[in-house]
């Protein structure tokens, strides 16, 4: 397990060094100046200039990449122009907003997707089972914006029971974070699905069946273990997902997280808080996929890091 973690560390090193280099070059592929965009358009260029200048852009794109990294080494990101604050403090001040508007998703998700996933496994040509299928492709068709703006004009505007914007209640992350998990619900439902149907015809399942033992143990003790691990895998890959769905609803419901963050950052050509942002986001999608990697041992036994 030491040398696989320590493998898993160094590849993990590799990517986001490789990552962040895409991002900081397509950053400055993108139109525009950034401090003609900060000053606006009654600005001289003398103050452009000397703005460019304490951005750094007005060196060679590899000098400012090799800033970058160094400055990246020592854990300094940098300062906001457009908060004229150091990045991180920008970025903590949003950091969980954005956090906690994930895990009710996952756990929306979890909550929903696994138990619906196991009734429909367990008879799967049922026309439950079959509409439950249905239901699901839905939500996978649907685009997350999609569904928000439908809560909104229901819930919000027709019935007036949630609230359309805003942070701070339990009720206003109810639709932000439905709109997130939709999809995930039907991708771990169709994934536990499947994954229960084939492992309700494995040896040890029969076994069991003959000792007598009560159908909702073999479910529950037998069953639901060894089909986890695919349901786990696809969880993790869809923390990508997740995150980038989170700057389209974040923005549709106001919501002060890191995709609303990201995209006044984009709109000012804030590169320092770009990059910050999506140091955030890398680094957050690599760990959660190290941690569901090391789960897998804890949940199938018959798993090992060779």
């Amino acid at each position: 397990m030491a040398g696989y973690i320590v493998r898993r560390f160094l590849y993990l090193i590799v990517q986001v060094f490789v990552l962040l280099t895409l991002m900081f070059v397509l950053f400055r592929l993108v139109p525009g100046d950034p401090a003609s965009l900060i000053l606006g358009g009654n600005a001289s260029q003398e103050e452009i200039d000397r703005l460019r200048h304490a951005m750094g852009l007005d060196k060679t794109i590899l000098l400012q990449y090799v800033d970058y990294l160094s400055n990246l080494i020592r854990g300094n990101l940098g300062v906001s122009v457009s908060y004229n604050l150091p990045v991180i403090q920008v970025i903590a001040g949003r950091i969980w907003p954005t956090v906690q508007l994930m895990l009710v998703s996952v756990a929306i998700a979890v909550t929903v997707g696994i138990p619906a996933g196991i009734i429909s496994g367990l008879r799967p040509r049922a026309i439950s089972s079959r509409s439950l299928l249905l239901i699901w492709i839905g939500f996978l068709a649907v685009p997350n914006f999609w569904l928000g703006l439908l809560m909104v004009q229901l819930f919000s505007v027709k019935l007036n029971w949630l609230p359309a914007i805003g942070y701070g209640s339990s009720l206003a992350m109810i639709m932000p974070a439905i709109a997130i998990s939709a999809r995930l619900i039907a991708l771990i439902a169709r994934m536990t699905r499947t994954a229960m149907m084939e492992v309700l015809h494995e040896d040890f399942i029969r076994t069991a069946e003959a000792k007598g033992i009560p159908g909702w143990k073999i479910v529950v003790k037998h069953a639901l273990r060894p089909a986890l691990p695919p349901v786990i895998t696809m969880i993790g890959l869809q923390a990508g997902y997740l995150l980038g769905g989170s700057v389209v609803v974040e923005n549709l419901f106001s919501y002060p997280g890191m995709g609303q963050l990201l995209l006044s950052a984009q709109n000012l050509r804030d590169y320092a808080l770009m990059q910050g942002i999506t140091v955030f986001f890398v680094g957050s999608f690599l760990a959660i996929n190290l941690i569901v990697d090391l789960l897998y041992g804890r949940i199938d036994p018959r798993i090992r890091y060779d």
